[in-house]
């Protein structure tokens, strides 16, 4: 996982959600195998948010420690970085949140044996966005402002523009790091949109906003998953992220039509004092796979886990019931949700 470096605020998430299902799971006995309890043991490593670490953090896992299984990465280039080890192993490997579309896919097109992810994929994020910025908003005239520094940014902005039907009036790009987005944010106010499409991370994302407001520009700001974190608001300022919207996975407003995130984020409160982010539910899901493949496959052979993963159909979870389908992409709801003075007010589901 990323515990440090640039991705460690999604790694530090995701650690909470993967040992709050460990121990959930270890004080009811752990999983059942041919009718005998068996309890999960887990060795945790930092791939430091580097390629070179995770190349080196999965090979030590899947040879040195043996284990059956990863939960991990959270980025879409470092989980890359781990699929030949992975594969080379014969350990599969689940990504709380890689959505790259081809990331489970090899470059003949086929699908890779050992990797799977509990998130959606670009695509359908990307198109979900663009549904929503015309049947909802009812943007005709939008800009478009992504990271063209990630598969992860591009991907999304390809997506969105494929499926938009109104006018892409410009569009702008910029990197990982970048901090003055002024020059980027001026050519959008002069073009005076119906909405911004703005894919990313929080990190420039949240200033993004901040000198998007601060420049005067008030229309709808809609963005990814990768939004999905309080530190947005943070960066931002409060009273500049109004009408921001983006796609998710998962939220906290979604309790009240799935009993089983009511209970997540009950249990989560009370284990950390905070309420459960996005990256703590996939990965709480990531290992609920797992289990469910374990209990399926009535074994540990990590070969006959991967084989039992890509089986799985309609297994309950926090981020809504899931199918692995074809591709090891999980077919779930998607949600939408809205953020007003530096807080979540809504989800809506989207199937």
């Amino acid at each position: 996982m990323e515990l440090s470096g640039a991705a460690a605020g999604y790694g530090q998430q995701m650690k909470q959600g993967f040992q709050l299902a460990v121990k959930q799971i270890n004080a009811q006995g752990g999983i059942k195998v041919n009718g005998k309890k068996m309890k999960i043991k887990t060795v945790i490593q930092d791939n430091k948010s580097t390629t070179s670490g995770s190349a080196s953090v999965t090979a030590q896992l899947a040879t040195k420690e043996g284990v059956v299984a990863i939960v991990g990465p959270a980025t879409t280039n470092d989980g890359t970085a781990a699929i030949p080890n992975e594969t080379k192993a014969e350990v599969a490997g689940v990504s709380p949140s890689a959505t790259d579309p081809d990331y489970t896919l090899q470059k003949n097109g086929k699908v890779q044996d050992y990797v799977f992810r509990a998130c959606f994929e670009n695509n359908f994020q990307g198109e979900t966005a663009a549904h929503f910025v015309t049947n909802t908003i009812k943007a005709k005239n939008v800009a478009v402002i992504a990271d063209n520094s990630s598969d992860y940014g591009t991907g999304l902005a390809k997506a969105f523009k494929q499926a938009y039907k109104g006018n892409i009036v410009s569009t702008q790009y910029f990197q990982e790091g970048d901090k003055d987005f002024n020059a980027l944010v001026t050519a959008i106010k002069n073009k005076k949109v119906d909405a911004i499409y703005a894919p990313g991370y929080y990190s420039e994302v949240g200033l993004i906003i901040k000198q998007a407001r601060q420049a005067g520009i008030k229309a709808p700001i809609v963005g990814s998953d990768g939004m999905a974190d309080p530190k947005l608001s943070q960066i931002a300022g409060k009273a500049n992220a109004n009408k921001v919207y983006y796609t998710t996975p998962f939220s906290s407003k979604s309790g009240a039509s799935n009993k089983m995130a009511a209970k997540f984020m009950k249990d989560f409160k009370a284990e950390y004092g905070s309420d459960a982010p996005t990256f703590s539910a996939l990965a709480y899901d990531s290992v609920l796979m797992i289990k469910q493949a374990i209990q399926d496959a009535k074994s540990t052979n990590s070969v006959k886990i991967a084989k039992a993963l890509a089986k799985i159909k309609n297994m309950p979870a926090v981020t809504g019931a899931m199918t692995i389908n074809k591709h090891h992409d999980p077919e779930k709801p998607i949600m939408i949700e809205e953020v007003e003075n530096g807080a979540v007010v809504s989800a809506t589901a989207v199937k």
